[in-house]
């Protein structure tokens, strides 16, 4: 299981940088209709919370600000943002550090139980599984807001 979960998240990571590299600031500053939050949100999302679940961010790790919880954590969004807030180009570096961090993670962690049961996961590996699905949905639904806001480009 340990093999398949690190290629996994080398797969989706690489395809989620891939995929947010070619996106400009102003595109991903633009909140499209439907949606409450922004592109840049939804990239300071996911590796936010995949610091969370994997590295036990903010208490175990220290490798983002701990203002990124108020930024881009559950239930937050872009409308409430104050203060400083990194820039995509600052995002994306970090995602491909956190990467490597996550390669790093011991094989038997992944069988460690969790010391309560999460949304019916009952172990770290299977909390491994649930932000991979979180990172391939957003990277969905970046996908879909990049391509909504290019099209109202094209109709300006």
């Amino acid at each position: 299981m340990y093999e398949l979960l690190i290629k996994q998240f080398k797969l989706t990571r690489g395809y989620f940088i891939k995929n947010v590299e070619t996106i400009s600031g102003d595109t991903a500053s633009v909140q499209p209709a439907g949606f409450n939050n922004t592109i840049h949100w939804q990239i300071g999302h996911v590796l936010t919370v995949t610091e969370q679940f994997m590295l036990g961010f903010p208490h175990k790790t220290n490798h983002l600000p701990t203002n990124y919880i108020e930024l881009f954590g559950n239930g937050t969004k872009p409308a409430d943002w104050e203060g400083e807030i990194p820039p995509i180009e600052e995002l994306i570096p970090q995602l491909k550090e956190q990467l490597d961090r996550l390669q790093k993670i011991p094989m038997e962690q992944f069988n460690v139980k969790l010391d309560k049961p999460f949304m019916g996961l009952e172990t770290f590996g299977e909390l491994a599984g649930l932000t991979l699905m979180h990172e391939a949905n957003h990277l969905g639904q970046i996908q879909a807001m990049k391509r909504l806001i290019e099209q109202a480009k094209v109709l300006k």
